[in-house]
């Protein structure tokens, strides 16, 4: 390992939980756009359907396309929850599984978020992975990408031509065949992914100005700076 000062350069994100950051992100970030133009079908886009450009029908297209990407790279990041490494492991995004979560929490919301001075520096509160925040915060997204995923395909279950999609029927009786609540529950939990994003990608930053450890290029080359004392610590996703 290259050692500078105090901290070590450590491996930390393993090749497929990159693969899954970022093929899920460009993923997400299509079926958001892609989602708003089926939504609020601009003017443009309706009137080729007439001039048989059919640019709608691609824009749907590549929604569902995005669609089995998301949940390709999903079952990938599953298996990775079981036999990646430490900071990979479904271990972390249960934070509540520890002792003292909550003030740990606590910590984290009002230094890094609300952006209060912090007293006494202490460097083991800086953390190697994911935070006890940011892991709750997955956690949550997950969710609801497990919402968007079954409200999706169960709109596409009535014209699906194979079976992957009609395995979701069962959420269009969970609705008493009511599409339209299908719909707004699909098209407003999309909305709830657009804050999140906003703030990850603003403490992902902060934090690489904050603590200099390579927090952006991590998820690009698997490798942070780490405090040399920590590099033995057993504690998973700290």
């Amino acid at each position: 390992m290259m050692q500078t000062k105090s901290y070590k350069r450590a491996y930390i994100w393993e090749l497929g939980v990159r693969l899954f950051h970022w093929i899920n992100a460009f993923s997400i970030a299509f079926l958001i756009v892609s989602g708003l133009l089926i939504a609020y079908q601009p003017a443009f886009l309706t009137n080729t359907e007439a001039s048989h450009l059919f640019l709608m029908g691609y824009v749907r297209m590549l929604h569902f396309v995005c669609a089995y990407i998301v949940i390709a790279v999903m079952i990938l990041r599953i298996y990775l929850a079981f036999f990646g490494n430490k900071f990979a492991s479904w271990r972390v995004f249960f934070p509540f599984l520890k002792k003292g979560w909550i003030d740990k929490v606590w910590r984290v919301i009002k230094y890094d978020i609300f952006l209060q001075n912090e007293k006494e520096y202490n460097f083991k509160n800086i953390h190697v992975g994911h935070n006890e925040v940011a892991a709750l915060s997955y956690l949550g997204v997950s969710f609801l990408g497990f919402v968007m995923v079954c409200t999706g395909f169960a709109m596409y279950a009535p014209n699906a031509s194979w079976f992957f999609p009609k395995l979701f029927t069962w959420v269009v009786n969970l609705f008493d065949g009511d599409e339209q609540k299908i719909r707004m529950v699909h098209h407003f939990t999309m909305w709830l992914f657009i804050p999140f994003i906003i703030t990850h990608i603003y403490l992902v930053f902060y934090h690489d100005w904050l603590e200099g450890r390579g927090e952006t290029s991590a998820m690009i080359s698997g490798y942070k700076f780490v405090r040399a004392e920590r590099i033995d610590e057993k504690e998973s996703g700290e």
